[in-house]
């Protein structure tokens, strides 16, 4: 047990299973009482179950740890309350959040419905407030405290994620303001993209919507595409999140606020910030659509590539 995170108190959520469960062990292991929140449903947010809660609250007691477990859902302002009330009542305070929790409903945008939209930007957009909103009056009132939030590649362009997508690159908008909003208390937030084989992850549907995206649309072949699962699948593990996650919930990363972190298998980077690539400008007035039609492939978008162009109809 180490004793960079003793006295501190942690929420984990989503935290049953995968990379939260990951998580939760090794903020344990550095001595923080942890929260385990799980609801216990399926990947696609079905059923419940109190067993994997509190299965990782009996591993972390059996390496000397403090756990105590959360079924509450994120996906309400009453749950989001009743997780934080959780390190409240059990250990007395919290210091640190880590919003994992997370569900996958996958469907091409033309078929997506309505249920499969808003229970995805529930769970992990709405989720991150719920969560981060209830702990926060506390963290800032103490004046310390750590944010880690969940996003994913996904948030960059993953077929067949429309909904998943538009939640995960939410919740990096929101950490950004979440960091300038907490930071002058002593509060930190930050993002990571994990990229880890869980039951999440590895889907019938995701492997068809990557071999969408990487064998039909001609950029590898098969064999290629099946090298390249077998190595995500031994190179990139939970495990290899967690020391991340517990180093960005630590004192040596006080100065770490509004960041982007890219995490898979022995690699770890930082996203750069949005920025203004190309520009026009007009001396004077405003541009027209006939200027823009004339003038725009040439100077503005010459450098762009579609990343799906049509193809003809079969």
């Amino acid at each position: 047990m180490g004793d960079r995170l003793k006295g501190k108190v942690a929420v984990v959520t989503g935290a049953g299973r995968g990379i939260g469960r990951a998580e939760a062990l090794a903020l344990a292991a550095e001595g923080a009482k942890v929260v385990v929140n799980d609801l216990g449903g399926g990947s696609d947010g079905a059923g419940a179950s109190a067993s994997p809660a509190e299965e990782v609250v009996a591993e972390i007691k059996k390496i000397g740890g403090d756990a105590a477990a959360n079924f509450d859902s994120v996906a309400t302002w009453a749950g989001g309350e009743g997780i934080i009330k959780t390190a409240l009542d059990k250990f007395g305070r919290i210091d640190i959040v880590v919003n994992n929790a997370g569900i996958l409903r996958d469907k091409m945008v033309f078929n997506m419905t309505e249920e499969e939209w808003d229970i995805i930007i529930k769970v992990h957009l709405y989720g991150h407030f719920y969560v981060t909103r209830a702990a926060a009056p506390h963290l800032r009132q103490q004046r310390w405290g750590r944010i880690i939030n969940t996003s994913s590649i996904a948030g960059l362009g993953n077929m067949g994620q429309a909904n998943y997508g538009a939640a995960k690159e939410g919740i990096v908008g929101f950490t950004r303001v979440v960091a300038k909003d907490m930071g002058k208390y002593g509060v930190t937030c930050n993002a990571i993209r994990p990229n880890a084989a869980t039951r999440m992850t590895v889907t019938d549907e995701l492997m068809a919507a990557w071999k969408k995206q990487f064998v039909d649309a001609g950029g590898t072949d098969e064999a290629q595409f099946k090298a390249m699962i077998e190595k995500m699948v031994l190179s990139s593990k939970p495990e290899h999140i967690a020391p991340v996650v517990t180093w960005l919930a630590t004192e040596d990363a006080a100065n770490v606020n509004g960041a982007t972190f890219f995490i898979s298998g022995n690699d770890i980077g930082i996203y750069s910030e949005p920025a203004v690539t190309q520009k026009i400008t007009k001396a004077e007035g405003f541009w027209t659509i006939d200027e823009l039609v004339k003038i725009t492939p040439k100077e503005l978008t010459n450098n762009w590539v579609n990343p799906m162009p049509a193809k003809p109809a079969k």
